[in-house]
């Protein structure tokens, strides 16, 4: 089976420009790897496990918890599937859509989120961030209008558990990623053995 060996990295920014956050090391699901319905849209999706991760202000931390990420073209969310001992938690974020240049994917930060818990509760957060940022960085009417439309469709796929709020897909490229680090460990240790 082949694999991508290329490590990703995701930077978060808001709307004036300054980088917000940025995700070291994830690893991007092949697209003949991809669900039907994923490849139909244009997802990438990246999987990352105890990847680093640094803050703005340069502080550096270590993510604890497995998470599969779908960024959607042309789509003003983005949406991160935390795996948890108690099942999937979906953290989605409004955002602009995503960007990728080589290797590192970008978005803008719109600061509402919504999560999906296992049980399936949703709640919608950061709602004073959002007003504080919208004065702050002078939102236009059309980025206001994206900002609640994007909510709107990520709230509306979350209910009719639409592409990518499917447990059993999150589970497979997780499993993917982790058959790719074993096959990158096992080409590591017979490169060690033959010298």
């Amino acid at each position: 089976m082949r694999h991508n060996r290329q490590s990703y990295v995701i930077k978060s920014f808001k709307h004036d420009g300054h980088l917000h956050r940025t995700w070291l090391e994830n690893w991007r699901v092949a697209e003949e790897f991809l669900c039907p319905l994923h490849r139909e849209e244009g997802m990438i999706v990246l999987v990352n496990n105890q990847t680093k991760i640094q803050e703005a202000d340069g502080k550096e931390w270590t993510s604890r918890i497995p998470g599969v990420s779908f960024f959607i073209p042309r789509q003003w969310h983005n949406v991160i599937a935390l795996i948890e001992n108690t099942g999937i938690r979906y953290y989605c974020n409004v955002a602009s859509p995503p960007y990728l240049y080589y290797q590192t994917l970008t978005y803008i930060d719109y600061d509402l989120d919504a999560i999906k818990f296992p049980g399936g509760d949703i709640h919608v957060v950061d709602q004073e961030e959002y007003e504080r940022h919208k004065w702050m960085y002078r939102y236009t009417p059309f980025v206001e209008k994206k900002i609640m439309n994007g909510l709107h469709t990520l709230l509306s796929k979350i209910k009719k558990g639409k592409p990518p709020f499917h447990d059993d897909w999150v589970y497979h490229y997780y499993d993917l990623y982790k058959q790719s680090q074993n096959d990158q460990a096992e080409n590591q240790q017979a490169g060690k053995d033959e010298s």
